[in-house]
């Protein structure tokens, strides 16, 4: 919004300067993003300039000259002056001109004014205004509906009315299908959720939006309809949107305009006719407005403000600044039979914004200047509330996956739709497409859908990182996914590439592998003190033979299925612009629920001594199938073993010459320690006799 000073100064005279004019403004909510000259076309005694100020959305009051001079106003507690409005220049008698209101929700109030017109050029000074708020001057009568705009903040329309089908306005919604070409040469298709202004027999404009093009004032023009309305602003939003037209006029509707404007407006737009010689009203003003609206009011306490702010302010600087921002304040003294002060303030129309009593608090702190509050924190009257267990938990997580090298990434909860679409059939629960939770609105096709799982979003982190050079990527999520069966989820993704470790000149390094994310998954489990079970699984995101599924025994002895892990397809890495098609990306998921469900609590740890006794190790190679998980073995060694077998660990896999086809040689490294005496090498070798002779039984393996 551009707020020229002179002009400003018409309605409250400051002696302050533009730079302070600037400096107050900001303060008090409304950031000057920048101090320009004045056009050439405008005569300035030297101290004018151009303020652009930033209005936040709420403050649809302050998107004009008046609005801005009522906060200066305050700012200063100066006086504030009302634009002429000269009545005995407007028409008497009845209108020929009749408004037909069929929709009083999306428009309850319409206001309406007949004038004869003379169209010309505009005044310079006229002129000069609306080129100094960027707005291109057009002829006189366009450019007084225009300046009242930025004048009062009230859009207001001129419709050449000799082009209407009888002099009657209807104010309806569109027919389906309807068609209008607006101002700016567009032909649209109108639906009947759309109001529009029209005459007898077809649209003229689009309400609060932009007028038609059948009845646009011209040169040719000598008898008008001055329009000023109030319109719902949800409406006003939904037409914009969908005809993909945005305007001053609409800008401001849609936020919220006054609904007592409209009769103000167009008084002031007849005393501009006047007084600039562009016309003379004919008739009264129509003002349509069936249900008035009458002003809400707000309890205020003194006592609240002192709270809120910590500060006590005086009484009589409450009263006056509400009153100088166009609040009506009364009861300033106490209530009977009550010790606390309190005031019943009416909130004018124009403060679409102000509802509550905090609200009313607000005012007053702005004014009073939020850098003279002290900053203070307030008094503790209870100790903080501690950190639950999910809340501990999590804070495990970060540390044993930030220890494993993994940097901490947060992604958007809303993902195209193209990049969650794999990932919907391969979440935990195993939905399908048509599980994908699609936003209503969303910003953009990027943000289409809720996102099923964690690792689309990662995935993208990785790709970006990867673009940028940055070779050796590993990165973790914590977060929600969102399914239509089961709804929200917590759970933790995990994304790695590059090498396995830290480049050295003394070894040469190799790339990352399965194992490495297996890894980080048993050492997240383990901080939780989860025992996880791998076994292989088929899943269209993974590349088979590379893919595990992770789970774990429950408290009842169920098996709780925790998530999935292994190398993204190639295929699908390419597609969200992986750079090197080499770059092998391995992934993991797990559900935190889940885990939850089977996660012990370790909020007090404890020291095991160290072991007294020495340990004996024994190495087994044993010929198997190859199609056998190594799980399995390792189940089966310990159920055979004593519970002198504290540690059973795989270190070699060969097949080739001397392996019958279809089968390997798994090696394995047993340990066993008791824990209150040396152990004989005749319990050892017993062990590790029973447990040769249950592999040969459970899987027909051959010791080597």
């Amino acid at each position: 919004m551009k707020i020229l000073v002179s002009w400003l100064r018409e309605f409250v005279q400051v002696d302050a300067g533009v730079d302070d004019l600037a400096d107050v403004l900001t303060m008090r909510g409304f950031e000057v993003s920048a101090v320009d000259p004045v056009p050439a076309s405008i005569r300035s005694d030297g101290d004018d300039a151009v303020l652009d100020l930033e209005v936040t959305t709420n403050r649809p009051d302050c998107l004009n000259v008046l609005g801005v001079a009522r906060e200066v106003s305050t700012a200063y507690d100066s006086d504030l002056q009302s634009p002429a409005l000269d009545t005995a220049d407007m028409g008497d008698g009845e209108s020929a001109l009749s408004v037909v209101l069929e929709d009083a929700e999306l428009c309850p109030r319409y206001v309406a004014a007949l004038a004869e017109v003379t169209i010309g050029p505009s005044p310079g000074w006229l002129a000069a205004r609306l080129e100094a708020a960027d707005i291109r001057p057009i002829n006189n009568v366009v450019d007084i509906t225009n300046y009242v705009m930025l004048e009062l903040g009230h859009p207001m329309h001129a419709f050449d009315l000799e082009k209407f089908h009888g002099q009657t306005i209807k104010v309806r919604r569109a027919t389906s299908g309807e068609k209008l070409r607006t101002l700016d040469g567009e032909e649209r298709s109108l639906t009947s959720d759309m109001l529009v202004i029209a005459d007898a027999e077809r649209p003229q404009a689009v309400a609060g939006v932009m007028g038609g093009a059948n009845s646009e004032v011209s040169g040719q023009t000598h008898l008008i309809a001055l329009e000023s309305a109030y319109f719902l602003p949800t409406s006003v939003r939904r037409t914009s949107k969908r005809l993909a037209l945005s305007t001053e006029a609409s800008y401001r509707f849609e936020r919220g305009a006054d609904i007592n404007a409209p009769l103000v407006a167009m008084r002031r737009a007849l005393t501009l006719l006047a007084q600039t010689g562009a016309g003379r009203a004919t008739g009264s003003i129509v003002d349509e407005y069936p249900q008035p609206r009458q002003q809400s009011t707000v309890q205020l306490r003194h006592s609240r403000i002192k709270r809120i702010l910590g500060i006590d302010m005086e009484a009589a600087f409450v009263s006056r600044t509400l009153e100088r921002l166009g609040f009506g304040v009364t009861g300033s003294g106490q209530a009977e039979g009550d010790t606390e002060q309190r005031w019943a303030v009416s909130v004018p129309t124009h403060r679409v914004d102000v509802s509550r009593e905090i609200d009313l608090i607000e005012e007053v702190a702005r004014h009073y200047g939020y850098d003279r509050i002290p900053a203070t924190f307030p008094a503790l009257v209870r100790p903080p509330a501690g950190r639950d267990r999910w809340q501990r938990r999590q804070d495990v997580l970060r540390r044993v996956l930030t220890a494993s090298g993994c940097s901490e990434a947060i992604t958007y909860s809303f993902v195209e739709r193209d990049a969650a679409t794999p990932f919907a059939a391969a979440t935990v629960g195993d939905g399908d497409t048509n599980n994908l939770v699609a936003i209503a609105n969303p910003l953009s096709e990027k943000f289409a859908v809720l996102r099923p799982s964690l690792l689309p979003g990662l995935l993208d982190s990785l790709v970006r990182n990867r673009r940028r050079e940055h070779r050796d990527v590993r990165l973790f999520e914590i977060g929600r996914c969102f399914d239509r069966q089961t709804g929200e989820t917590g759970s933790l993704g995990i994304t790695v590439t590059g090498t396995g470790g830290d480049e050295h000149w003394s070894s040469a390094s190799r790339t990352v592998d399965l194992f490495d994310i297996k890894g980080i998954v048993e050492r997240t489990c383990d901080a939780l003190g989860v025992t996880p079970l791998f076994s292989s699984t088929v899943c269209p995101v993974l590349v088979e033979g590379r893919s595990s599924e992770v789970s774990a025994v429950g408290p009842d002895g169920e098996t709780v299925r925790l998530g999935r892990l292994g190398q993204l397809t190639p295929a699908l890495a390419a597609a969200r612009g992986l750079p090197n098609t080499d770059d092998e990306v391995y992934a993991a998921e797990l559900d935190l629920d889940a885990l939850d469900s089977v996660a012990v609590d370790r909020d007090q740890l404890t020291a095991a001594r160290v072991p007294r006794y020495p340990s004996i190790v024994r190495d087994l190679a044993v010929v198997v199938d190859h199609a056998l998980p190594a799980a399995s073995v390792r189940g089966t060694i310990r159920a055979a073993a004593p519970d002198t077998l504290v540690s059973v660990r795989e270190f070699d896999r060969y097949e080739g010459k001397g392996i019958p086809g279809g089968c390997i040689s798994l090696a394995l490294r047993l340990t066993f320690r008791a824990a209150d005496r040396t152990l004989t090498d005749t319990e050892v070798q017993g062990a590790v006799d029973r447990v040769v002779s249950a592999l040969e039984q459970q899987h027909e393996a051959k010791l080597r």
